[in-house]
């Protein structure tokens, strides 16, 4: 964006914001924002191999962990996704990690999962542990919760009631339902239509047993079904708070105090659809400079935003920066390029 930009406004000052919404990202631009540092750990993966994923401690004491780094979509290839046996377990073991370092706050980011286990795998890397009706300890994955009869937490975290955790999300899903996390992101993590049912039903039967133990209904709460029912998962067992992943990044990011002066402010998602209207980047983006009266141009490898839409969220105006019909392969390891040429274009309609 910076050379794109340059190349119509040589002198211009531009101010660099590296931004995220809860998903990938979120990690970078808290840590590096808040000059903080990045610390690793072994976990396991969504199919449960061992690999190093990181996290930070920002310079206030708080642990910062991003879900996609241990149970992230990206880290499964497309053929081998299964969302009824991927495991949110990695995230766990990364909670456990910054409890560990004597973290007591800590901001999770949970966008880009490769789950739908309502976050059971998190807790039970934590402690907790999943029986059926014959008292067997269930298998990792979404699709096991259908069986769930009792959750013991005789051996659950003690710390975790002395910690304070703040989810980060996109998204205002509820668990469960025609807007739940099994229907709205099952199929991308590898979900068929038959998939989908049985991980709606498992995820409602985990929220009717685990209203026993957490005193009320967590379910249909906003962001509940974020992250495969992470969201649910931690709201239910570690009393954690849910906040607009893009806005805790703007806040860390003193991003209204950048916007001061501004002319125009640039921004981009890879998709610009109706999911960005639900509390993603670009929505908080807008949200900030609307309050400013800076407007906001907003690029994407794809537009599917009415003009209605647009006024909506705030846009001045979106552009594709996919320069032709292409391969997505091609489209992804081309980003750069392409991002820079639909900067500079766009950039021209404003020149005097």
């Amino acid at each position: 964006m910076q050379n794109g930009a340059r190349c119509v406004f040589p002198d211009a000052e531009i101010i660099a914001v590296p931004l995220a919404d809860g998903g990938e990202g979120t990690l970078e631009a808290l840590v590096d924002g808040a000059g903080g540092f990045f610390k690793t750990a072994r976990v396991q993966n969504p199919r449960g191999e061992s690999i190093e994923a990181r996290w930070g401690i920002l310079p206030d004491g708080k642990g910062v962990i991003e879900m996609a780094q241990a149970s992230g979509l990206t880290l499964i290839a497309s053929e081998a996704r299964d969302a009824g046996r991927a495991s949110s377990y990695g995230t766990g073991q990364l909670m456990k990690a910054a409890l560990d370092a004597g973290c007591r706050e800590i901001l999770v980011g949970i966008g880009g999962s490769a789950t739908t286990d309502g976050g059971a795998g998190a807790l039970a890397a934590l402690g907790a542990m999943f029986r059926d009706e014959s008292d067997v300890v269930l298998p990792p994955g979404g699709a096991s919760l259908l069986k769930l009869k009792s959750i013991d937490l005789r051996f659950f975290d003690a710390r975790i009631t002395k910690a304070k955790f703040t989810v980060l999300s996109d998204v205002s899903n509820p668990l469960c339902g025609p807007n739940g996390a099994a229907r709205d992101y099952g199929p991308q993590k590898g979900a068929r239509r038959e998939d989908v049912e049985i991980l709606d039903a498992a995820l409602g039967n985990f929220a009717a047993v685990a209203r026993e133990e957490a005193g009320r209904d967590f379910s249909p709460e906003s962001g509940a079904g974020a992250a495969g029912g992470m969201g649910f998962g931690l709201m239910a067992f570690c009393n954690a708070e849910v906040r607009s992943g893009i806005e805790v990044v703007l806040e860390a990011a003193h991003f209204e105090e950048k916007l001061r002066g501004a002319d125009l402010v640039l921004t981009g998602e890879g998709a610009l659809d109706a999911q960005t209207l639900n509390g993603k980047t670009i929505a908080g983006v807008c949200a900030a400079a609307k309050s400013q009266n800076v407007p906001v141009v907003g690029l994407g490898g794809k537009v599917d935003l009415s003009g209605a839409q647009l006024d909506e969220l705030g846009l001045l105006s979106a552009f594709s920066i996919v320069d032709g019909p292409r391969d997505l392969g091609w489209c992804l390891d081309n980003a750069a390029p392409l991002l820079e040429n639909a900067v500079e274009r766009a950039l021209r309609l404003v020149k005097k």
